[in-house]
């Protein structure tokens, strides 16, 4: 499988967030977490995901204000999404557990992500060794950047 990177234009980017809305029908809340939570949602993540990704949030949460969202339903963690994390102007890492894909969580969370940046004053983002290509290609326009990997 070969990884590249891809762009995304945040001045192009919409600032809709009705995805957010609608999952809280579902009882999915995507939000920043709070200080006191960073223990747990690190821990979760590596337990999901890996200590990479869970070293890369801590990143996150150090970000002054931080760049880490996390969705959760019924107060349980189901997926968090960073940016600024693993270098500046990248999106991820990002991740939503088995369970819950397919509602539109993901989606959600990288929406908010690409929203924070535009509103940070960022004109792209920099969406890093991408795996889904089509997924950001759909959700947010991102488009690939050669010789990136």
């Amino acid at each position: 499988m070969s990884h590249f990177d891809m762009l995304v234009k945040l001045y192009d980017q919409d600032l809709n967030l009705e995805c957010i809305e609608e999952l809280k029908k579902q009882n999915i809340i995507i939000r920043k977490p709070i200080a006191p939570e960073k223990s747990a949602v690190l821990k979760w993540i590596k337990e999901e995901f890996a200590q990479g990704w869970a070293d890369e949030a801590d990143i996150a949460f150090s970000n002054q204000p931080k760049s880490i969202f996390v969705a959760t339903r019924d107060n349980k963690m189901i997926g968090f999404a960073c940016y600024d994390a693993t270098a500046l102007n990248f999106f991820g890492p990002t991740g939503v557990c088995n369970s819950t894909r397919g509602l539109g969580v993901g989606k959600a969370l990288l929406k908010v992500c690409m929203t924070d940046m535009k509103l940070r004053g960022y004109a792209y983002a920099i969406i890093g060794a991408v795996g889904p290509a089509e997924f950001y290609e759909k959700a947010v326009g991102a488009t690939k950047i050669e010789n990136s990997w």
